[in-house]
């Protein structure tokens, strides 16, 4: 019996963590108001009836799937660059479902409940603060306001760069932000060399 319990028990976190997925996945894609409970269940593979093991509602839901979602994006930032590339790409414009839940949810937050306005609000803090000390420099305050300004011209470009029906300007928001960071990080570091050569 106590072998049956542990086993339902581990079968209901690995149903929980499908849920959360393919709910991340699905509000990516379409937003918050555009799929339903019973879209996210059949999503996962289960009946719509076993939702409520799992969330009171659909609030709660968006709640945990932010949550859940912000937590699992702390990656290493070993690669500035290479990671600000990839993240202004095209690539990652035309895929929202699998891409940056900020540039896809940060819109939208302003309508949830406050759990999931706290989550969003803990996730990009947390992820500042990932951001700024991935970057060069000394002092903690000044990386912290880099990141918080570079992070907001990435977030804004792809959302921008997903609302227009013009491809080239599409494309051009994403290449004048990279340009703009670049130029941006070499004053800051051209700044720096010569505050430390004085």
């Amino acid at each position: 019996m106590e072998i049956l319990v542990k086993v339902s028990r581990e079968q209901m976190v690995e149903n929980r963590a499908r849920i959360l997925r393919e709910a991340s996945r699905l509000f990516r894609a379409r937003g918050f108001a555009d799929v339903t409970v019973a879209d996210v269940m059949k999503a996962a593979g289960q009946t719509h009836g076993g939702f409520y093991g799992h969330f009171a509602s659909k609030g709660d839901l968006i709640a945990a799937t932010v949550a859940d979602t912000l937590g699992g994006e702390a990656s290493a930032m070993a690669d500035i660059d290479a990671w600000t590339d990839a993240y202004l790409s095209p690539l990652h414009r035309e895929n929202p479902d699998q891409g940056c839940p900020m540039a896809s949810l940060a819109g939208l937050m302003r309508h949830q409940t406050q759990e999931a306005r706290g989550a969003m609000a803990h996730g990009l803090n947390r992820h500042i603060e990932r951001f700024a000390a991935a970057l060069p420099g000394d002092d903690d305050a000044e990386r912290r306001q880099a990141a918080i300004g570079r992070w907001a011209a990435m977030v804004g470009a792809v959302v921008l760069s997903r609302a227009v029906d013009n491809p080239a300007l599409s494309d051009e928001l994403l290449h004048a932000t990279r340009a703009w960071i670049a130029t941006t990080q070499a004053r800051v570091t051209t700044d720096q060399e010569e505050d430390a050569r004085a």
